[in-house]
């Protein structure tokens, strides 16, 4: 793909100023976001609201994902990801204001947790598909892994200062910085970071929106590679479930309730997450990515079951930091081989599909593995998930489409050696 910014000298200074934009954005969001959690949790302690919020937090990106793809491939994307930060901004803007005025009912945190998820749908496909444009080939691995540590940085942050604000301030406060933060996202993004048009290509094709989306479902099914990288993580996603949800139920059950053991666990996996962006970033992964994502799942698959079979809080911990360095080693090479090997036309669509894969699976996968928790023990679900998660790494080495598409498309000194 050839890569209008790639020749110039300051590709770094305009890839931190469009992370930065990221992680300012990203903060306020996640303080909206645990603030929202809270909020419901200690107001209603009921789980069908939980269940009610966690489903406004997700359907809307899966419903939007695939228009989102379109828009991303059909519209200028800097645009697009700025005027969604805009529209969050201003529902979340209305809200402070219905607040302030009285109006608090549950429903509107529900409405604004579904604008919110809304709005993500449309960004995500787009920031996506944006970061080849303005980052070297050669420099993906590198630029994705600091991405995941600093998303992992904001993890490991916000609900700490969420906690920290709310026991102080009201959660008006919160929401008021989220559109401060929003709005110094985009006037980052508008004014500094510059995007090379994409339009040219995606403009000329004709038919509409579905048209346009069926044209990048046909791209999906004339390719080998992505009609099996989407059937691979679609089950990855599933197999995640037990650990990625279930993990605080199982520390309650078989270590105590503490709200420190549960904190723990998460800033340890946040702290893990942030170590292994650090290694993908600076190590850069094998030369060949699916090797990268082949030992990753098997390091995942088995510190899942390593959760499963500890009797030590303290290894738990362990384990769960190990499971975070993971992480990024999975996401990374994962996000980078799109973005090396789709046609930029395509961009949008496909991150779009990839987008509803991972937005449905994990909660398919929790009507299948929460049930289930209440019939054997979590330790059974950690087993047996991260067992077949660790075998799914003999599906990468078996297939060539997979392989081949791992492959860099020319080598390169600055790669890391295999």
């Amino acid at each position: 793909m050839t890569n209008t910014l790639t020749a110039q000298s300051n590709w770094k200074k305009n890839t931190a100023l469009f992370l930065s934009s990221q992680a300012v954005s990203l903060f306020g969001s996640m303080l909206v976001q645990y603030a929202i959690l809270w909020h419901i949790t200690l107001s209603t302690e009921s789980g069908v609201m939980m269940m009610i919020s966690i489903i406004c937090g997700f359907l809307p990106t899966f419903l939007l994902s695939p228009f989102a793809g379109v828009w991303a491939d059909r519209y200028n994307r800097k645009l697009l990801i700025a005027l969604a930060d805009a529209g969050i901004a201003a529902a979340t803007l209305v809200l402070v204001l219905l607040f302030w005025a009285g109006y608090q009912a549950l429903w509107l945190l529900f409405a604004i947790s579904a604008v919110r998820a809304a709005g993500s749908g449309i960004q995500t496909p787009a920031v996506g598909a944006l970061l080849p444009q303005i980052v070297p080939e050669e420099k993906l691995t590198t630029v994705n892994g600091t991405f995941g540590s600093m998303n992992a940085f904001m993890m490991l942050v916000a609900p700490i200062v969420s906690a920290a604000l709310l026991s102080f301030a009201s959660i008006e406060i919160i929401f008021l910085i989220d559109v401060v933060t929003a709005a110094a996202a985009i006037a980052i993004l508008l004014t500094w970071v510059a995007v090379p048009d994409h339009r040219v290509e995606a403009g000329k094709e004709p038919g509409g929106y579905f048209e346009e989306m069926k044209q990048g479902l046909r791209f999906i099914q004339n390719h080998v590679f992505l009609k099996q990288y989407f059937a691979f993580f679609a089950l990855a996603f599933l197999l995640m479930a037990p650990a990625a949800f279930l993990t605080p139920l199982q520390v309650t059950r078989t270590f105590g309730g503490d709200y420190w053991r549960l904190t723990a666990i998460e800033i340890v996996f946040s702290i893990g997450m942030m170590a292994g962006g650090a290694l993908i970033a600076s190590w850069g992964g094998f030369r060949n990515r699916t090797h990268t994502l082949l030992l990753a799942c098997v390091l995942f698959g088995l510190c899942t079951v390593g959760l499963g079979v500890v009797p030590s809080f303290w290894v738990y911990l362990a384990i769960m930091g190990l499971a975070g360095v993971s992480a990024p080693l999975i996401n990374t090479p994962a996000q980078v081989i799109l973005q090396e090997k789709v046609d930029s036309a395509y961009m949008g669509r496909v991150f779009g599909v990839f987008s509803m894969i991972s937005t449905s699976m994990l909660p398919i996968g929790m009507l299948i593995f929460g049930p289930a928790a209440d019939i054997v023990p979590v330790e059974w679900l950690l087993v047996g998930s991260g067992a077949l998660f660790s075998l799914m790494a003999l599906w990468l080495a078996g297939s060539r489409a997979l392989r081949e598409a791992g492959k860099p498309l020319e080598p390169s000194g600055q790669e890391a050696a295999e």
